[in-house]
């Protein structure tokens, strides 16, 4: 039977986030099992009038390449889609995968020179009107320990929400922030200070994620000093890093430690020039997502935490820092965290203090 909550769900994707018109080109990029949504999304945007091309991924053939690929492959992956990309107004990015650890084996190195290959794509992308959302899959509902029923009821219940309402609450999270200097962040191992002075704050009320619930700011790149403990796994290429501890001096990691696969936090940190700078500072702020569930995208919304990036700065946000990572790291700030701009306590025990 036919699951309403997708015709709802692909309503807000293409008219909240992409707010698509007749004649635009939009690209549904997927893997296979998300099938119920991008055809649901495909009906509605043939409808509106648009020209749509779906891009379905193969995670296999992924692993595949990255395993096996020359150097010359490499430089010439996305020969068939700049074309494509390049003539698309929108994008629709629905990630539905059926193992979420599918390429953990594959080596990192390799996985990285496969993200190199594909990050002018990546821009592509980011440059236009563009929206990633999650579709329930058993390998989703396997990592958050859920049924996929659960899950399902979890997704579409974070996803399927008042939008403009929660842009207007945001505006309370700006004021505090835009006219903040220095933040630091206190917590459980913890004693992080940096500076987002002059830098305005990017609400992100379901314009490029779904579900959404945060405001990001880019930290000044060479600013944080300190150190910060990460209660939550760092989770990147399927690879879960614990008990990840990071210290900075003059905006750089220049220690780096985990309880658990502490050799790939540090050679993920070694990509390149900017791996070891903070690209982003988030404030998660999506109250009805509560628990961890290794799923990036709802776990930095997560209301009363906030999340680091090492790497890439988005442009939008001002930030300088390049990088072909941006990792997000997830800090808990509900029990015993403290947020503080400028001085001023804002944020305690996960609660903001407003004055």
């Amino acid at each position: 039977m036919k699951d309403l909550r997708c015709e709802k769900l692909a309503s807000i994707l293409l008219n909240h986030s992409l707010k698509v018109k007749p004649g635009e080109n939009l690209v549904i990029r997927s893997n296979y099992n998300g099938k119920p949504l991008v055809d649901e999304v495909y009906k509605q945007a043939i409808k509106a009038g648009l020209n749509v091309f779906t891009h379905v991924l193969m995670n296999d053939h992924a692993k595949f390449f990255m395993e096996n690929a020359t150097q010359t492959q490499l430089e010439n992956a996305n020969i068939f889609l700049d074309t494509v990309y390049e003539k698309a107004d929108a994008f629709l990015v629905i990630e539905s995968p059926d193992n979420v650890k599918h390429l953990s084996k594959v080596d990192s190195e390799k996985n990285m020179q496969y993200n190199k290959a594909a990050s002018p794509l990546i821009r592509k992308i980011t440059a236009k009107k563009w929206v990633m959302t999650n579709f329930p899959t058993h390998a989703f509902a396997q990592e958050a320990e859920m049924s996929l029923e659960e899950y399902e009821d979890m997704l579409f219940d974070a996803t399927i929400v008042d939008y403009k309402q929660m842009d207007k609450d945001m505006d309370k999270i700006i004021d505090i922030f835009d006219k903040a200097d220095t933040v630091r962040i206190v917590g459980k191992d913890t004693d992080l200070t940096f500076s987002i002075k002059g830098r305005k704050g990017i609400k992100c009320s379901g314009e490029n994620n779904i579900p959404d619930g945060e405001v990001f700011y880019a930290p000044i790149t060479n600013s944080a000093n300190g150190h910060i403990y990460y209660e939550f796994p760092g989770i990147r290429y399927g690879v879960q890093v614990d008990g990840i501890r990071l210290e900075f001096k003059d905006g750089k990691v220049v220690k780096a430690t985990a309880d658990k696969n502490e050799e790939f936090l540090n050679k993920i940190l070694d990509s390149d020039e900017g791996s070891r700078y903070l690209g982003e500072f988030g404030i998660g702020l999506n109250y009805g997502i509560q628990k961890f569930i290794k799923n990036i995208l709802f776990d930095e919304k997560i209301g009363g935490t906030i999340h680091l990036a090492v790497g890439n700065a988005y442009e939008d946000s001002g930030g300088e820092n390049r990088s072909v990572v941006h990792w997000d790291m997830i800090k808990e700030l509900r029990v015993d965290g403290e947020i503080y701009a400028d001085g001023r306590l804002v944020q305690k025990n996960g609660t903001f203090i407003y004055e």
